[in-house]
């Protein structure tokens, strides 16, 4: 179990739960579940799901398809969602190959989430 707190963030980390605590004023908190037999990360806000699609192979996870239904849908969610769950895919040591357009322009975006990228994929 790790929590991390940063600013008006704060993150705590399990194997399969991942919640997220933020002063933002859209959403209070951020329950992620790792759906294993879906392959998909997923949250819950007003009673509507998001997910992130994943697939695992060796030590990388691919990152390939976001959902987030248009009524639940702002930039703020959908970032708050990926750094959700890229933080929980370093807590596990994997890297990270994101096929999601959204997950590749945030990655490009936020520099400390490019070293998780394997050894010659470049965004």
């Amino acid at each position: 179990f790790l929590t991390i707190e940063s600013g008006e963030t704060n993150i705590e980390l399990d194997k399969s739960y991942v919640k997220l605590t933020t002063k933002n004023k859209f959403m209070s908190n951020l329950n992620l579940v790792n759906n294993e037999f879906l392959r998909q990360f997923e949250i819950m806000v007003d009673g509507t799901m998001a997910r992130l699609e994943y697939a695992e192979q060796e030590r990388k996870i691919f990152l390939t398809k976001l959902i987030v239904p248009e009524n639940i849908s702002t930039s703020t969610l959908r970032e708050d969602f990926i750094r959700l769950v890229l933080n929980h895919v370093a807590e596990r040591n994997l890297k990270v190959v994101p096929t999601s357009p959204d997950v590749a322009s945030f990655v490009r975006s936020n520099k400390r989430y490019k070293e998780m990228l394997p050894v010659g994929i470049k965004l």
